[in-house]
Formats: structure tokens, sequence, C-alpha cells
């Protein structure tokens, strides 16, 4: 099948999650036969080699609020094209590609990782109520109502007048092959000594690394000699970095190419997640994401530590994968990676993590699934 994706906000190659779910969703699908035109913010060096056809196309300025403007670049770009599909990644001001895919024929598939539906009292439902008539609650409604199909990770996070029958619930997940125990390639950075626990991500308030300093600097006061990697850039570094003044063996290497992230891991003894929903006034909605970090460290052989909230136990059984904690409890990440220092408990959740990676959570899988459901729908 010919599939046009329309994920024009995101970099590519890029850091972050969202360049790493594009590219490897564009990638899989291409691995099973089909021909796929991916349309991108292009990133550096240059677009990735293989199969896929990479378009630059960022939105303008670089400013995703102004994505919609792409609209008949894209329009232009089906016609010429035919594809069979066309599947759009969902952005507030998008709707490009679904409104390009429904002209032409062509199945639409509309990819939601973020919140459609807003939170009570969050500023963007202020202002759409100030405007009377809702335009934006009205526009993304469309979206949604207009496509063939939605993949999401939450349904809970979609209007509630989708039709259950078109929604593909489904994980993000990780490329198993690259992801795996063992040395792959240099790592970029001096492994500290002892037992290593990593956070790789955003650094945002409620991705919660400032979580893991505390409770590194909580172990060495019990004399408890764990030492951590920080990968990543954001906001909330430089507040991290004031956090973990004064401790020794504690490395941040900044923002690294993701094609590093398989060597940074497998240097690693333990994964660490420490959401703070608390900080992040939309998971009021629920834990909507599928973090992609957990998918990564389970298929490298990591134990996960993470809170214990509904949608990361779903992932992660807790003593069998990793171990879950209380967030509300001082003590509760401490005394999970302390419970990680003893070699066999974390070779035993390390190994059944692994086990669970690959069956459910690979990106071979996530792509067989959209395949699936691109072919049940296919006229």
């Amino acid at each position: 099948m010919r599939i046009l994706y329309s994920a024009i906000d995101q970099i590519v190659p890029g850091t972050v999650g969202g360049s790493v779910h594009v590219t490897a969703v564009a990638e899989g699908l291409a691995r099973l036969g089909h021909e796929v035109t991916a349309l991108v913010t292009p990133g550096t060096p240059r677009f990735p080699d293989g199969p896929v056809h990479w378009v630059a196309l960022p939105p303008p300025f670089g400013k995703k609020e102004l994505r919609w403007t792409r609209a008949g670049r894209v329009a232009r770009i089906a016609r010429e094209l035919k594809p069979g599909a066309v599947i759009e990644r969902y952005y507030n001001f998008g709707g490009e590609g679904i409104r390009a895919g429904r002209a032409i024929g062509a199945v639409t598939m509309l990819e939601v990782n973020a919140p459609v539906i807003d939170y009570a009292g969050s500023p963007k439902q202020r202002l759409d109520r100030a405007l009377i008539l809702e335009p934006m609650r009205r526009w993304r409604e469309r979206i949604c109502a207009q496509s063939d199909l939605i993949v999401t990770p939450s349904a809970d996070i979609l209007p509630s007048a989708t039709p259950p029958g078109k929604v593909l619930v489904l994980e993000w997940g990780a490329d198993t092959d690259r992801f795996a125990p063992g040395p792959s390639a240099a790592v970029p950075f001096r492994r500290p000594p002892g037992v290593v626990a990593l956070f790789a991500g955003a650094f945002r308030r409620w991705h919660g690394a400032v979580h893991l300093v505390r409770a590194i600097r909580r172990l060495r006061e019990r004399g408890v000699g764990v030492s951590g990697v920080f990968i990543g850039d954001g906001p909330e570094l430089p507040a991290v970095r004031n956090e973990a003044a004064g401790l020794d063996n504690v490395v941040f290497t900044g923002a690294l190419p993701h094609d590093t992230m398989p060597a940074c891991m497998a240097a690693a003894d333990i994964g660490v997640a420490p959401f703070d929903v608390s900080a992040h006034r939309p998971l009021a909605i629920g834990f909507y994401w599928s973090p992609l970090k957990i998918f990564e460290y389970m298929s490298t052989g990591l134990p996960v530590v993470a809170p214990a909230i509904p949608r990361i136990a779903a992932l992660v059984e807790d003593g069998r994968e990793g171990l879950l904690y209380d967030p509300s409890r001082p003590e509760g990440l401490p005394d999970a990676l302390e419970r990680l220092v003893d070699v066999n408990v974390r070779r035993q959740l390390g190994d059944a993590a692994r086990r669970r990676a690959l069956r459910e959570f690979s990106w071979k899988a996530h792509c067989e699934a959209l395949d699936q459901a691109l072919r049940r729908t296919r006229p």
C-alpha cells in the first residue's frame, strides 16, 4: 500500500520521543512492504537512510501553531502521490493530513498521543469558551470524526462521542533488536562506579528527574552507593543539576542522538522513570503517555523503577519486571533502588522485562497492528 504520513512538526532525526516514534512507524511500515512517504521537519545531519521517502516540510518559522498553513501543500502532495492511506500525527492546529486523505478517498488514520479533550479549567479551554462557539474544540472533534481510524495509547483522551469501533488502543514500543542486553557500541560517557541508575528523557517537572537525585542523596545518607546517569535536556535541567550539587558519581550528558541510547542503557543497571503526575495539570485526565523510556529500559533488560500508578502498573508488573513505589512516600523511590543493589534481584527482574518487551512492546508489533488495521479498513 502507498502511505502518506504527515508529521510535519516532528524533527527527523531527533532526540525526543515524538521523533523516535515517527521514525519507527515510518520505517516499520516500510519494512512490511508499504511505500511510505513521510512529511517532517528535517533534523541533522540528514534524513535516515532506508526505504522511507522523507520530505522536508516544516511548519513556518518552526512554529507548530502554524502547521495548518501547510494544508495546501499536503493536499497537493496527496493528489500527486495518490496514496491508499494517509496517517496524520495529531496536533491541536493540524488536520491537514486527514482533510487531504478524505479529498482523494484514502483511508485516514489519526495518531493521537496527546489529549484531544481539555482538562477542567485549562487556559485553552477558557480561551475557547471566551470565543463563544468554542472553535478549537469543534475543530479537534471534527478531525477525529473525519478519521477512519484513531490509534492512541489511551481512549480516555478522545472526545466522548468517538465510536469505539474505530479506535485502536496501542502502546509505543522499542527496537528490540537494537535495545538489547550487553554492550553494542562505545558509551558516550564515563560510567560511574557501583550500581548505576539511569534517567533518560525530557527534563520537565512532570518527568521527575529531580526525585531520582534526591533518592540518590538519601541512599548516600544510608551508606548505599548508587550512582546516577541523566541523559536529556529541558527547562528543568538547571534545577536538577543544582539539586545534585555536592554529589559525586552523578553524570549529566545533555541530549544525545537516539542512535547512542542502546549503548547508554546497556551501560546502566537500573532504568528509572520517576514521573510526577502532580506536577502536570493535563494529567488530571489520566496518565495518557506511552512511555518510550520504559519500553527501551525493558528491552535492554533493565529492571524498571517507576511510580505505582494504574497506567504504568499495566506495563510493568511490580516485583516481576520492575519495582513500583508509592509516590506519596518520600522513602518510596530510595527503598526501591536499595532493593536493586542486589545483583540477583536486578537480573531476575531485568530478564523478565526483556521477555515482556519482546512479547508485547516492540515497534515491529506496533507496526504490524497498524498494518492490519489499515488493511481491514481499506475498501
